[in-house]
């Protein structure tokens, strides 16, 4: 298993599974299919084990990123496009360019894009040293 500086974002879950990537001092292995990620700041803190990434999600037509959860919260915020976001406890939402959303800390949860794609701006904030994403 990687470590959590192996993971990129939450668009590495896809419907066959887990992808991972390099760690970033490593350079990134290729995306999972239907998705690119790109890492655009990783910044230590905002307390001692812990990390914050902003990561932009980029997702074809009608990809799914499986159920997943991560050691931190995911704040994020639909950019272009559409989809639905599915949060356990919660009812599926369906977003639109400048919905917003929060995921708790270890809560499952998965994302379907729309007809058109989506692209995600996400800000993790997670435990240093783990998975950033772990299938539910």
């Amino acid at each position: 298993m990687l470590p959590r500086r192996g993971f990129l974002g939450c668009a590495i879950c896809a419907a066959g599974g887990l992808a991972a990537t390099a760690a970033a001092a490593q350079g990134s292995a290729p995306a999972a299919p239907g998705f690119k990620r790109t890492e655009l700041s990783r910044l230590d803190g905002p307390t001692a084990g812990y990390v914050t990434l902003v990561v932009q999600i980029d997702a074809q037509p009608h990809a799914v990123i499986a159920r997943h959860t991560h050691p931190g919260i995911e704040s994020g915020r639909l950019e272009t496009g559409g989809g639905t976001i599915t949060v356990d406890g919660q009812p599926t939402r369906t977003l639109a360019p400048g919905d917003v959303f929060q995921v708790p800390a270890g809560v499952p949860h998965m994302m379907t894009a729309g007809a058109g794609g989506m692209q995600v701006i996400s800000v993790y904030v997670v435990e240093r040293d783990k998975p950033l994403a772990t299938p539910a």
